[in-house]
């Protein structure tokens, strides 16, 4: 008898049990602490409750866990930053570390000048000029000359120069009133050509604003050879007899000059010269004897003077070929 009973409430709360937890709203732990003070029954629906809740605890780990980023060695190719590069050149993807590319200092070149406006290496220059006399203030000595170099690189040339004297050379009006006012005669000399090897260096350029509007570029350089001059005395103490001719030297010369360039193969030039030769003057002592006056041994000084030709040179210069081909460093 006992038995069936027993057996009566087990199916009883059976049925009941799940009725009842479907009429109860789903309201958290509130309604737990409900079912508790109700009996036994309550106590089954607050293992179900329980059960609910550790269901949810775990649905919402879940949820973070979807979250949550994974490890830095799990990131997948593309993620890394090198995705892009193996698409746009395979062959650099194996060999790119970008972490220490990004350590490594920046070493770049910054041009910070402009690049040289007229390059001159492997150039021809052709610079026809016109010079005139600086220091010698009894005779003139201007002519028309032509230089031609080469440039090996863009600073260095090597070339040669000629000038022409002959038709030119002058008597200075300041010589012929000395001579007639104070009857004193000072040796004179003329001159017929001279020609030069030289070689040019150019040191410095750069550029200038003028006129507000334009700028103009220029370089300066120096310039040095050894060449030879064909020069005579002029007859000034006994020009009855004394006829001389014109002679070959020795000559050094030295100088520095100026281009300032109007495009890139065309050039103005103004140039100082210093051309240095020994020279056998006019002797002032005269003989007293018509063989000696004769005597072409006794028209010259005994000593030979160290004689400076500074002369001014202003021209144009010409580079060929016309165009050029700028090489950037890689």
């Amino acid at each position: 008898m006992n038995n069936t009973r027993m057996g009566l409430l087990v199916a009883a709360a059976l049925f009941a049990c799940p009725a009842v937890a479907n009429a109860q709203p789903d309201e958290g732990p509130a309604e737990e602490g409900e079912g508790a003070a109700e009996g036994e029954a309550a106590e089954g629906e607050e293992g179900e409750g329980v059960g609910e809740g550790e269901a949810g605890e775990g649905e919402a780990a879940g949820e973070e866990g979807e979250g949550e980023l994974p490890d830095e060695g799990e990131l997948p190719e593309a993620e890394s930053g090198l995705g892009s590069i193996c698409e746009i050149d395979p062959a650099a993807c194996p060999k790119l570390d970008m972490n220490k590319e990004a350590a490594k200092p920046l070493r770049e070149q910054i041009y910070a000048v402009q690049q040289i406006y007229a390059l001159r290496r492997l150039r021809f220059e052709i610079n026809p000029y016109w010079s005139i006399g600086l220091n010698d203030q009894f005779v003139g000595h201007p002519g028309p000359g032509i230089a031609v170099n080469f440039y090996i690189t863009n600073v260095l040339a090597i070339g040669g120069n000629f000038n022409y004297y002959r038709p030119f050379n002058v008597d200075s009006d300041f010589n012929a009133d000395v001579r007639r006012a104070a009857r004193v005669g000072v040796p004179l000399t003329e001159y017929d050509w001279s020609a030069a090897g030289n070689f040019t260096y150019v040191p410095a350029y750069g550029k200038f604003a003028g006129f507000g509007d334009f700028i103009f570029h220029w370089d300066a350089y120096v310039v040095g050879g050894v060449g030879a001059i064909s020069s005579r005395p002029i007859a000034v103490f006994d020009p009855d007899n004394r006829t001389f001719e014109f002679e070959t030297k020795l000559m050094f010369n030295a100088g520095l000059g100026v281009r300032i360039f109007f495009n890139r193969w065309f050039a103005a030039i103004a140039e100082i010269r210093d051309y240095i030769f020994s020279e056998r003057l006019e002797s002032d002592q005269l003989a007293t004897t018509q063989q000696g006056l004769q005597d072409s041994d006794t028209w010259y000084a005994d000593d030979p003077e160290l004689t400076n030709n500074v002369q001014a040179q202003f021209g144009v210069s010409i580079f060929l070929p016309f165009s050029f081909e700028y090489r950037l460093p890689k």
